[in-house]
């Protein structure tokens, strides 16, 4: 098995199957944009955009694997907080 097959098969266990993660974060995702205009979605930052598809992302992995993993939670905690800095003038 390579070492790509051994991050893979851990990962799995731990998110679920990717296939239904994708579609789990696609779902989140086009829940969110079904209630923004197509004015504030171009409005949004590269950073707010990022944070905002990684964050539907970890909700999903959530969702989908094990809920109790803190680390999804942290990241969330994390792409919100950076964001927020950077509205604030601290960037990172």
């Amino acid at each position: 098995m390579s070492d790509v097959d051994t991050v893979l098969n851990e990962r799995g266990s731990r998110y679920g199957k990717f296939v239904d993660v994708a579609a789990a974060t696609l779902a989140i995702q086009n829940a969110v944009c079904d209630h923004m205009t197509m004015e504030k979605l171009q409005a949004l930052s590269p950073d707010m955009t990022i944070a905002l598809d990684m964050i539907c992302h970890k909700l999903a992995r959530i969702a989908v694997g094990d809920e109790n993993y803190v680390d999804n939670w942290v990241d969330i905690a994390g792409y919100s907080k950076l964001v927020a800095d950077r509205l604030e003038g601290v960037e990172r």
